[in-house]
């Protein structure tokens, strides 16, 4: 790829995430988080309460990219194949035909995940690592680019099945957008007073851009010393006495990936200490499980992170 076309597909992220900001306001780092996640190839987690944008985020992402976009609302009777597809009876003839289920979109939304049954959501699992499904002994791959966005209230646990430590590991990022600051809700108050700024969004990158950036995402430089100190960071938390699960290989490799894509949006070659430290929390937050002592005391995920951060040399 010449520096020319780098430059050009770097100008789209730019509008992207403008044209994102303009729907969602006021969270410019959820959208920063969201967006590496696309170049990446990751998935993401939101976890917050209701009302804050979660679902019109996932549209406004998969009509700026000109991609097909689904949702499913997960409930405690869905079933995978409902998520997944299955085989029609065709009476006429005998035959059996397959019908794609929403899963076979761009981006998919999975819309209060934790109030499926464990079965269902291990639905998604094979999908959100190869981009692929296995249903009814057959392989089919998905559409590229592929993303899953799978939101949670984190309020309301009544009736709902937290997620695995195998499915969170899956996931690249896990976003909290959290209450919009005062002025920014004035805006948004107003933005939504004609109708709503979707109505107004107009794709700003194709889904062959994307897959472009994807591959360019991957050929970005990491030195020897970055990549070491990524690994630094996850054996820390293998070893932390107040975590009784630290973080995985995968996780390892998602925050090396997400760096990879921070420092392609930034127009750099090359992947700087300050990138793995910006990602670490909400790539790695979601992966660590807390002692029952750690937890009663009133110790969050995140806090964890970045203390380990802090203890830990950066290289030069």
């Amino acid at each position: 790829m010449t520096q020319t076309t780098a430059g050009v597909l770097t100008d789209k992220v730019f509008s992207l995430k403008e044209t994102l900001g303009q729907v969602i306001r006021g969270k410019p780092e959820a959208i920063e988080f969201l967006v590496t996640a696309l170049l990446a190839g990751g998935s993401v987690l939101m976890e917050d309460v209701p009302g804050v944008g979660k679902t019109t985020l996932a549209k406004a992402l998969a009509k700026s990219i000109d991609a097909t976009f689904r949702r499913v609302q997960f409930t405690p009777d869905l079933l995978p194949s409902d998520i997944l597809g299955s085989s029609i009876y065709n009476p006429s003839d005998g035959t059996f035909t397959f019908r794609e289920g929403p899963i076979f979109s761009n981006v998919l939304l999975a819309d209060e995940i934790n109030r499926a049954s464990p079965r269902t959501q291990s639905a998604l699992l094979e999908a959100m690592n190869e981009m692929q499904a296995t249903i009814e002994g057959t392989r089919h791959i998905l559409p590229a680019p592929f993303l899953v966005i799978a939101t949670q209230n984190p309020i309301e646990y009544h009736g709902t099945y937290p997620l695995p430590e195998a499915q969170l590991d899956r996931f690249l990022v896990q976003l909290d957008l959290g209450y919009p600051e005062a002025e920014a809700e004035v805006d948004i108050l107003y933005a939504q007073a004609e109708s709503h700024p979707l109505e107004r969004i107009a794709p700003v990158l194709t889904r062959e851009d994307v897959l472009a950036m994807q591959q360019a995402v991957r050929k970005v430089d990491v030195e020897q010393s970055i990549s070491r100190y990524v690994v630094a960071i996850v054996r820390r938390t293998r070893e932390s006495e107040r975590l009784k699960l630290g973080v995985s290989p995968r996780g390892s490799l998602m925050l090396f990936r997400a760096a990879q894509a921070a420092a392609f949006m930034d127009s750099r070659g090359h992947v700087i200490p300050d990138d793995i430290q910006k990602l670490a929390t909400p790539v790695l937050a979601h992966r660590i499980v807390l002692t029952a002592k750690a937890k009663y005391a009133g110790t969050t995920k995140q806090e964890v992170i970045r203390e380990l951060l802090e203890d830990i040399r950066v290289p030069t």
